[in-house]
């Protein structure tokens, strides 16, 4: 089964910006991205080493920051 995607933040990666977990791709560079226009699918291009539930799974932790920032902060 395949694993699900996680976002994690490590002060030795990235210097703690939440990052697709074996990656060094921060949520915040997935945000940018959107937020330049492109779609899931033009970051998987771009990235071709993400999945498209890495690149969901980055955004649906930003989502959930600004939902209930004081529970995505524990």
């Amino acid at each position: 089964m395949p694993k699900t995607p996680r976002i994690i933040a490590d002060p030795r990666i990235m210097m703690g910006k939440p990052v697709i977990e074996d990656t060094r791709i921060t949520v915040e560079l997935i945000l940018t991205r959107l937020a330049e226009g492109r779609s899931v699918d033009d970051i998987v291009t771009e990235y071709p080493h993400l999945t498209r539930a890495q690149v969901t799974a980055a955004i649906e932790h930003a989502r959930a920051l600004v939902s209930h920032p004081a529970e995505a902060a524990e």
